[in-house]
């Protein structure tokens, strides 16, 4: 993709400064069990402040994700042998409808928009996850398996509770851990019930800017960056 522009870089000494609207960054996943990182989107900068980060992830854009050793898509695996078996990462492209995401500053969740294609919102998505860490190309997190799909009527459900227990009973999360993220999940549906920010903020009629080119996957998307902030 000749017309994608490459992922930003603030200063090291400034990982903690706020992203312009337009600038490209990393979306980051480490690897559950691991030290690695087995998840990596570019990004384009919606909004970025003390209230919210916002970012586009466009249609074609390349990324990194998780796969089998054998290269089997880790969903197509029975769910017993799901997170046992060995795995790489590989590129790939993000197809279909692009995403809004968006995250408030120390919240252990973020929140995902999904639309059809032309435009017709389909909805929300609340990624359980650790509290955003933000770095000079981006920002990481480490995904918690357990979601809640909320819909425009305002109802909600849960999503993925098979494979939270799975990867509890394959080690890759403790019981302390577990029960953080249940209860960050009831801190989440609080909000939704009392329909708080961001799901009344309107950012279902947000569109992108079209002259926005697709960001590219860089070279080091794995690096560990030396400097960190919350």
């Amino acid at each position: 993709m000749a017309e994608g522009e490459a992922v930003r870089r603030v200063g090291t000494g400034d990982a903690a400064a706020f992203w312009a609207p337009g600038d490209r960054i990393l979306w980051r996943y480490r690897e559950n069990g691991g030290a690695g990182f087995h998840i990596a989107r570019p990004v384009t900068v919606v909004r970025d402040d003390a209230e919210v980060l916002a970012v586009w992830l466009a249609p074609g854009t390349e990324c990194v994700k998780p796969v089998l050793a054998d290269g089997t898509p880790p969903h197509r695996e029975p769910l017993r042998t799901r997170y046992t078996k060995p795995r790489t990462v590989q590129r790939d492209r993000w197809f279909g409808t692009g995403v809004l995401k968006l995250a408030r500053p120390g919240e252990p969740w973020s929140v995902w928009l999904f639309w059809e294609p032309g435009w017709q919102f389909k909805n929300w998505y609340v990624n359980l996850e650790e509290p955003l860490v933000r770095w000079d190309g981006g920002v990481d997190s480490e995904d918690h398996f357990l979601d809640i799909c909320v819909y425009p009527d305002h109802s909600w459900g849960w999503r993925d509770e098979d494979e939270f227990a799975q990867a509890q009973q394959d080690g890759l999360m403790d019981r302390t851990v577990a029960e953080q993220v249940l209860l960050a999940g009831r801190r989440a549906l609080e909000t939704i019930r009392a329909w708080g920010p961001p799901f009344d903020e309107g950012w279902q009629h947000w569109r992108p800017d079209p002259s926005w080119a697709v960001p590219l996957l860089p070279e080091d998307w794995d690096r560990t960056p030396a400097h960190m902030s919350t």
